[in-house]
């Protein structure tokens, strides 16, 4: 079965509030027949649109292809929380590869954060970017654990952004029964993740790049220059940049034993009105310390947009608002009465270790995904340093190819199961208070 098509219709976007709400844009069409470029991007989620932006505005002829459309991937389905630093925390990374390529890592997930400020404001892109991300524990063990991460973030690395707050703290935050206390980094944002990719289209689309939707690639007839080919045409190109996260499918065998898809699920809850000071009196995004973890922030309208629930399969379950209710009951039991009117999936890349996974594929090839949920800022970066990369200034992105990252155990007939037995282990913890 094919990801791209297990879930939602050919050229739909799925029926979430991002896409009701989003600021529409007329389909590109399709490649048909030959093209020749400098360099073809594969797939227009934000790796790719970063990429291809980034390339034009340095001159350079591109061809960016997505089989469904622009944005219609995690990029468009999102949390919307733009985060501050790597999926993994400062003090792990030091301890997986030593504190000099910590702090590089440090500084480029700042870099990133950054970046997407900035094509928001260069850009115009009206997408909502509010500061503001608080991080929840459950246990004293986990508030412990947040405020010493806040202290280690603020004498190590000078930033002063991060607020560590007691109970009475973040219930004037959250009032949740399920949270002791926590963080609030206001250095961090949230955002409307669909809008924000189609304000990238817009932009790669002024800058010259040529955007062909429902164009799924099949295969890659690899070379100088490469030959990538869909249905309906091909394009030669001297670069090839492959941007699919949780969507590569067969294209590249090395990529798919290191990046592993999985579904994660949203629900928008009705407005809320007066009751929106019960669930988040400050609007800022939240996530927790689960494993799995939960996270939600308010719409611009007025509504709890709550994630949480994965699963490991192709298909999604066939009521995600049930799936998503679960876990917003635990975290908010005054809305268990509330009104789900959207509730949808989407399909994620994630690593063994939670890193991204950047990687020179060939001499003329470059690959970035498995953001493992932070990827609003990291996939952004990651097409800006594939661009610098094609360019001959691979600083950066060889400072992230080169992290430690290992293929899934069991090749792709067992990673699932395997991780369907590590995920009921720790959502088992979860439930546990471990």
């Amino acid at each position: 079965m094919n990801l791209l098509y297990a879930n939602d219709r050919r050229g739909e976007y799925p029926p979430s509030w991002y896409a009701a709400t989003a600021t529409k844009m007329a389909p590109f069409a399709p490649l048909k027949g030959a093209q020749k470029a400098d360099v073809c991007v594969i797939g227009a989620g934000y790796t790719g649109l970063s990429a291809a932006l980034h390339l034009a505005q340095a001159g350079r002829d591109v061809v960016l292809l997505d089989a469904q459309r622009v944005g219609f991937g995690a990029s468009g389905r999102n949390g919307g929380q733009l985060g501050s630093g790597q999926r993994m925390e400062q003090d792990d990374l030091e301890a997986l590869w030593g504190e000099p390529e910590a702090a590089k890592l440090w500084a480029l997930g700042e870099d990133a954060k950054g970046l997407v400020k900035s094509l928001i404001s260069d850009h115009n892109i009206d997408c909502h970017l509010k500061p503001g991300v608080a991080w929840t524990g459950s246990t004293d063990s986990e508030v412990k654990h947040l405020h010493a991460y806040a202290d280690l973030l603020a004498s190590k690395y000078n930033y002063d952004q991060i607020e560590t707050l007691d109970h009475a703290g973040l219930q004037s935050v959250c009032p949740s029964p399920d949270y002791r206390g926590g963080v609030l980094d206001m250095g961090a944002a949230h955002l409307h993740p669909l809008n924000y990719a189609l304000g990238l289209a817009r932009a790669a689309a002024a800058a010259g790049v040529r955007i062909h939707e429902r164009s799924a690639v099949h295969h890659i007839d690899e070379g100088t220059p490469a030959t990538v080919r869909t249905d309906a045409g091909h394009v030669v190109a001297d670069h090839v940049i492959f941007a699919c996260n949780g969507y590569l499918g067969g294209l590249n065998r090395r990529v798919a034993a290191r990046v592993m898809p999985i579904n994660n699920f949203i629900a928008a809850t009705e407005l809320l009105g007066d009751r929106i000071k019960d669930v988040l009196p400050r609007d800022v995004a939240v996530a927790d310390s689960r494993f799995v973890v939960n996270y939600f922030r308010l719409s611009d309208d007025g509504r709890l947009l709550f994630g949480g629930g994965e699963s490991y399969g192709y298909r999604f379950p066939n009521d995600i608002a049930a799936k998503v209710r679960k876990p917003m009951s635990v975290v908010f039991p005054q809305l268990r009465d509330v009104k789900i009117d959207y509730a949808w999936g989407g399909t994620l890349g994630i690593t063994m270790k939670r890193l991204p996974y950047l990687t020179r594929i060939g001499s003329n090839m470059l690959s970035a995904s498995g953001y493992s949920g932070h990827g609003v800022g990291t996939a952004t970066h990651a097409g800006q340093l594939m661009a610098r990369a094609i360019q001959g200034d691979g600083d950066g992105f060889d400072t992230m190819a080169a992290m430690p990252n290992s293929p899934f155990p069991g090749g792709p007939a067992m990673r699932s199961p395997l991780l369907v037995l590590a995920m009921s282990w720790y959502a088992m913890r979860d439930r546990l208070g471990i």
